[in-house]
């Protein structure tokens, strides 16, 4: 039976729900208030077979915890985490590990770019699907997918979200407000 760990950390992009397995962080879910967090549990509850359990003590969260306040802070520009894939597979799965490996800090891709990399060319639109669905955001940065024609693109924690992240990356100007 899987165990499931889960803790919220502020951050300043909004509380952020991180939950982990043995192999590692399996989710990090964005705007944690209360409803968003019980929605998020239930349904890892139901995914991986196990009613999570809150702590920041496990092994994982706290690392998880300790490398978000140091990337926000800007003295990490790659997490160094063990990854728990299970709640993705096959042409997702594949698009987020190179995601992850591929698209280092202060950088961005382009979805047909990344359909690419992948040896899937014309698959920019399954590219947004799986940012979309991808359960590991700011870890897994699909903040740095961007569109071709120099558009943001859409974003599952919300453009603001998404402008944030990436000026933290020196990628586009600090907001003004």
């Amino acid at each position: 039976m899987t165990t499931v760990t889960w803790t919220v950390t502020d951050t300043p992009i909004g509380p952020l729900l991180l939950a982990a397995t043995g192999e590692g962080l399996v989710n990090v879910a964005f705007h944690a208030e209360e409803r968003v967090t019980r929605e998020a549990l239930e349904r890892l509850a139901s995914r991986l077979g196990a009613r999570p359990s809150e702590t920041a003590e496990s092994p994982p969260l706290a690392e998880a915890v300790r490398q978000l306040r140091a990337y926000f802070a800007g003295g990490l520009r790659g997490f160094d985490l063990p990854l728990d894939w299970s709640l993705t597979a096959g042409f997702n799965r594949r698009v987020l590990r190179e995601l992850a490996t591929g698209v280092p800090y202060g950088t961005v891709v382009g979805y047909q770019d990344l359909a690419d990399r992948v040896g899937e060319p014309g698959a920019a639109r399954a590219v947004g699907v799986a940012m979309g669905s991808n359960p590991l955001p700011v870890v897994v940065p699909c903040h740095r997918v961007v569109e071709s024609d120099g558009g943001i693109g859409g974003f599952g924690g919300g453009l603001e979200t998404k402008r944030a992240l990436l000026a933290l990356e020196g990628v586009l100007p600090q907001p003004l407000f």
